[in-house]
């Protein structure tokens, strides 16, 4: 199958070359992990660098606000949808969760701009909206399937809870066999500092990059800048040297103790 790239290089190769064509890719993270930042350079960068038109999907932020989101990382979606390669469209969910509300909210701009990505900002406002009773993997599929089968790839958001200190569980999820990969995006603490990290949790039909990577949100978007090799249990919220990299520490620390004490006794 085709590879969608995302433009980020360094993403692109944990995936193997980007995300398989038409798969439903869901970006789940805590608040302020940046989902909505790698969702639009992911689009932006569809747009800009592979000739591939967007939609932007929200039910939860101002238009404005977006626009003014990109700007300050150098997109101009203004610009993009003058060109129709490009389009926001802000609704309410329970639109969307009507019979047909799908292709009554988005078959026309579907016809005018022939997209082949697109962002639903987020899963987790279509699920505030379900009747009483209401099935949210059901209803999520339908979505999900709609915008699959129009030959577009869907990139979902799913915001998460982050206490500090504690693991994240695909499970926590509930949805995740819905979509083929899963990107999850979580806050760490090493050294006192707060780091950001990424992983691929899931990716059906493809190999990928197993472990987590360090993050930053720069003035260009979402930049991966390294491994955590130096550190075992990332993952599960308790980060600790690795035994090796301990040994190096006690061993400098050792010997500037004794440099210290040397000087003193001169």
């Amino acid at each position: 199958m085709g590879r969608q790239k995302t433009g980020i290089v360094e993403l692109d190769a944990m995936l193997r070359g980007g995300f398989l064509e038409r798969d439903a890719v869901m970006v789940a993270g805590a608040a302020g992990t940046g989902k909505t930042t790698l969702s639009l350079q992911h689009l932006v960068n569809g747009i800009t660098k592979f000739g591939e038109p967007g939609i932007y999907l929200t039910f939860e932020q101002l238009p404005d606000q977006i626009y003014r989101d990109a700007e300050n990382f150098g997109w101009d979606l203004k610009k993009l949808e003058d060109q129709d390669k490009f389009r926001l469209v802000c609704t309410s969910p329970d639109l969307l969760l009507e019979p047909d509300g799908a292709g009554q909210l988005l078959d026309a701009t579907i016809k005018e701009i022939q997209p082949r990505r697109m962002v639903i900002d987020s899963l987790n406002h279509l699920e505030m909206y379900l009747p009483r009773g209401g099935d949210m993997r059901k209803e999520a599929y339908r979505v999900l399937n709609y915008v699959k089968t129009k030959g577009i790839s869907p990139l979902a958001i799913w915001e998460t809870q982050q206490n500090a200190g504690q693991a994240f569980s695909v499970t926590d999820v509930g949805m995740s066999f819905l979509v083929d990969c899963i990107l999850l995006l979580k806050f760490v603490e090493i050294d006192s500092a707060m780091r950001k990290a990424v992983v691929i949790m899931k990716m059906r039909g493809s190999d990928h990059e197993k472990a987590l990577k360090e993050y930053a949100i720069t003035p260009q978007g979402f930049k991966i800048e390294g491994g955590f090799s130096d550190y075992e249990g990332v993952m599960s919220g308790s980060p600790h040297k690795v035994a090796s990299e301990r040994f190096v520490d006690m061993f400098q620390n050792q010997k500037a103790s004794e440099k210290h004490k040397g000087g003193l006794s001169h």
